[in-house]
């Protein structure tokens, strides 16, 4: 329904008469990068999704126009290092023509600006570049300012230059005190701003057009986000937790195209053919000609290496450690579905002793609410979602590591899909209420468990911080609010808004992409799926906001845990509560629920024994000296280029690290480590999961 009134709509709009797009200022010294019709078309589309249909019931007027424009000016050059003051007073005469011009389409202004930015980017790295081998005193007493947000734009192309021969000075002694001889300093210096050069030169209407929308949007609210064809894909495949190609993570260096990484189980890893390291120069699709990939920028080679299941990719390899001038070796792989289980719920399980009495606790991690929502539409009985992998990890957990308990760890997840965490509360409720959404009209829509019963029902607790948001707020909030399990960790992120992805090319008529595609000169060919990369992008829309079982949002106010950590994130610079753009937190009726239990009589007693651990904790204790430090650091802007004082500080920061760190594997048995040493694997120690596990054994205990 939703579609069929869109469509109605944005044809209606795009067929309706508007102005021609004014003509785009010229800028000397760069090609000119320019919007092409389906961005018109999409950025219509969006100016009228949002007045139509955000939740904040918007208009797009003049005064948002001159905040797209501070935010977009900001996006491109935070730290003032590119653009002059004569720049930013000549983007003034935009400041109120960004709304209209958004509604006809016209993105000439934006992309000016974004000329104007790529011609300054290049003037000042070329200039950093002839910059570095130039003779420095690292014994002067200056400084170097590295935070410039504040600061005002500089006035003539002399003050920038100052400012970039302090940052290449900057660059150059930081080398220096690493160890590294003068020469190679100045060897790898260049090296890196010339790749930097390169990559600013394959920059495309494309990337450009994500900038003006990330800009446009946020604006409007933090969570409506456009995303264009090649981001819309990886945002899908990240969703589902798949894709489809030959199973290997690509890197690009020097130029050329490398295989950083094989993922077990696919394509690529069966054949044996491949290995890590091995470079990729020339992409064949089936029995097709050769296309030479070397110096594409990494997602345009992506793209041809990628494809749908069952077709043949021929790649000419250079094998690891062989020379670039060395013939290619060509190998054939067939494509297949590729899973990956790394970013996939998983599970470990802990023993602790507690009051002389043995515990074992599972701890499942949650990195995110992902589900293959194509599969399941498909049919697909073994479709790839958060709830499946959680509900196979409890049966494993239960009948064959027989876990006292089930800790589940939220933290730094930032969400995904509604449906998948009221599915998952399901595992540990029974039926009954997860969470309620208030959508445009202000109705108030009441979410359910439906199904009877519930995977997991012995003692229950879970892990959150600041980064755990939206979904896992509405996890973490239905879990407490029924008296389920015990939270644990930082407030979390406060977003409690509901956001609908919907593909651009589902709100336009058919004939009018099909005249699109003509225009690009694109018609498709076979195996090309409409439905699989979306030609115009997708919009994710706030369109409602959710609540917990008790009527209260947890729009910025985020969840409380029940027993409470030091956050390791700045919580007055992360979370919803320092977003300007977004909305404001209310409440809604009750449902009618039915607690699985009350543990308010229990929290005061695991509160007290946890406070009394921490103490005598000494990681407890190192932890606040090290947000105390880090707080006191916030406030620097500026660092010295005296080689001689910069040392001494860097050295001095890195004893008391490394004293730290000794005094922290003392008190566990372990040998000390010596500077430059590496702490493994398996001597890495999570303080709040230690203790998180240790409450849950006082939880055990109380309970019985």
């Amino acid at each position: 329904m939703l579609r069929r009134i869109l469509l109605v709509t944005f044809t209606a709009a795009v067929l309706a008469c508007h102005a021609s797009p004014k003509t785009q200022p010229i800028v000397d010294g760069v090609s000119n990068i320019v919007p092409d019709e389906k961005q018109s078309l999409v950025c219509k589309e969006i100016v009228a999704l949002i007045e139509n249909y955000n939740y904040k019931k918007i208009k797009i007027t003049d005064s948002i126009s001159s905040i797209i424009l501070d935010k977009y000016i900001k996006d491109l050059d935070p730290s003032r290092y590119y653009f002059l003051e004569s720049d930013i007073k000549d983007f003034e005469k935009f400041r109120y023509e960004l709304d209209d011009d958004f509604r006809n389409g016209d993105l000439s202004a934006p992309f000016y600006i974004f000329n104007m930015y790529l011609k300054r980017y290049n003037e000042w790295i070329s200039y950093g570049l002839s910059q570095i081998k130039s003779s420095y005193d690292f014994n002067q007493n200056d400084t170097y300012v590295f935070d410039r947000e504040n600061m005002p734009w500089s006035t003539s192309v002399s003050d920038l230059n100052s400012i970039w021969k302090k940052r290449v000075k900057y660059e150059l002694v930081n080398l220096k005190i690493s160890g590294t001889a003068p020469e190679k300093n100045v060897e790898g210096l260049t090296k890196r701003y010339e790749n930097l050069r390169v990559q600013a030169s394959k920059i495309n209407n494309q990337d450009v057009f994500q900038l003006i929308m990330d800009a446009f949007t946020e604006t409007i609210d933090p969570h409506t986000n456009y995303f264009n064809p090649t981001n819309a894909q990886a945002f899908t495949e990240d969703m589902a937790r798949s894709f489809e190609g030959i199973g290997a993570r690509l890197q690009l260096e020097n130029e050329i195209l490398k295989i950083g990484e094989i993922i077990p189980g696919g394509p690529a890893f069966k054949s044996k053919l491949l290995t890590t390291g091995d470079r990729i120069i020339g992409v064949a699709q089936g029995s097709a000609e050769f296309e030479d990939i070397t110096g594409w920028r990494i997602e345009n080679s992506v793209a041809k290496i990628k494809g749908p299941k069952g077709t043949k990719v021929r790649l000419k390899i250079i094998p690891v450690g062989q020379d670039v001038s060395s013939k290619p070796v060509i190998i054939e792989l067939t494509r297949e579905k590729i899973v990956m289980e790394e970013q996939s719920a998983k599970k470990t399980v802990k023993s602790i002793q507690s009051n002389g009495k043995p515990y074992k606790i599972g701890i499942i991690t949650v990195p995110a609410f992902y589900a293959d929502v194509n599969a399941a539409r498909n049919g697909d009985k073994n479709y790839k979602s958060t709830t499946r992998d959680v509900r196979l990890l409890i049966d494993t957990l239960k009948n064959k590591d027989h876990v006292d308990a089930i800790v589940m760890d939220l933290r730094a997840n930032g969400g995904g899909s509604l449906t998948e965490a009221i599915d998952l509360t399901g595992l540990f409720i029974d039926k009954g209420p997860v969470v309620q959404v208030k959508d445009l009209k202000n109705e108030v829509d009441v979410s359910e468990d439906t199904n009877p019963g519930v995977a997991w029902d012995g003692p229950f607790g879970v892990m959150i911080d600041r980064l755990s948001a939206s979904a896992s707020e509405i996890f973490a909030g239905a879990i407490q609010d029924y008296g389920r399990g015990i939270i644990m960790g930082t407030q979390t992120y406060g977003k409690g808004t509901v956001q609908s992805s919907i593909r651009m090319d589902d709100v336009v008529n058919p004939s009018i992409l099909q005249k699109l595609a003509m225009l690009v000169g694109k018609t498709g060919g076979a195996g090309s799926s409409a439905q699989a990369q979306p030609q115009l992008g997708i919009i994710n829309l706030t369109m409602a906001k959710f609540y917990r079982v008790t009527g209260s949002s947890t729009q910025h106010k985020g969840v409380m845990p029940d027993i409470a950590f030091p956050s390791l994130y700045p919580m007055d610079k992360i979370g919803e509560d320092t977003e300007k753009s977004a909305l404001p937190w209310d409440e809604v009726g009750k449902s009618k629920f039915i607690p699985v239990a009350n543990l308010s009589t229990i929290k005061p007693e695991l509160i007290k024994l946890h406070r009394d651990r921490m103490a005598k904790s000494l990681d407890y204790k190192i932890l606040e000296q090290d947000l105390a430090d880090a707080k006191k650091r916030e406030g620097e802007v500026s660092v010295t280029l005296n080689e001689a004082k910069l040392k001494a500080e860097r050295d001095s920061l890195e004893a008391k690290a490394l004293a730290k760190t000794n005094q922290l594997r003392a008190s566990r048995g372990l040998a000390a480590l010596k500077k430059g040493d590496k702490i493994t694997k398996e001597e890495s120690f999570d303080f709040v999961e230690d203790e998180s596990l240790k409450i849950m054994a006082d939880f055990m205990q109380i309970q019985k």
